[in-house]
């Protein structure tokens, strides 16, 4: 059973950097059930204390990620129509033009929702659009540092039982 958890957490939590970039996949959740799969091998050193701790984070990033483009939209002067274009931008960039509409997406999105709300004042659209861009850069870091952390955390859990099993089987 110790093998198939160990397998589970490396996968869930490859999957988790994957999920960090691509919005469809909770990128911090698959990581975090990643480290609740190496917890639960009989080999593991793991505290619950770092448990807990790993779990606030994924909260934080994740209660951060789905605020954040409306907060930074807001920030560079948007209004609600540019929050919402960012939001819609980020699916539809996602769906319509992966991998590229991915990145593009919430720029586009915003300009465009700004520009329904004010069709006078580009500059204003093209600054909104670049705020929502410049969230998703942030909130996409976010979550790539915390699950490249977690992994971290899995591997330095892990490390010494399959050293040791290399050592007997070898």
């Amino acid at each position: 059973m110790d093998i198939v958890l160990s397998i589970a957490a490396f996968l869930l939590a490859i999957l988790g950097i994957v999920g960090s970039i691509v919005p469809a996949l909770p990128g911090v959740v698959l990581s975090y059930a990643g480290l609740l799969c190496a917890y639960f091998t009989s080999y593991s050193t793991m505290s619950a204390g770092s448990l807990w701790l790993w779990l606030g984070i994924v909260v934080a990033v994740s209660a951060a990620d789905y605020f954040l483009p409306a907060w930074m939209t807001r920030r560079f002067g948007g209004s609600r129509a540019g929050a919402i274009g960012a939001t819609v931008g980020v699916f539809a960039g996602f769906f319509l033009f992966p991998p590229l509409g991915i990145i593009l997406g919430p720029f586009a999105g915003a300009v465009l929702g700004e520009l329904v709300h004010d069709k006078q004042d580009v500059d204003k659209a093209l600054r909104v659009g670049f705020g929502s861009f410049m969230a998703f850069i942030v909130g996409t870091g976010l979550k790539l540092i915390v699950s490249l952390g977690i992994i971290v955390h899995v591997a330095a859990d892990t490390y010494p039982a399959v050293r040791e099993w290399f050592a007997t089987v070898f």
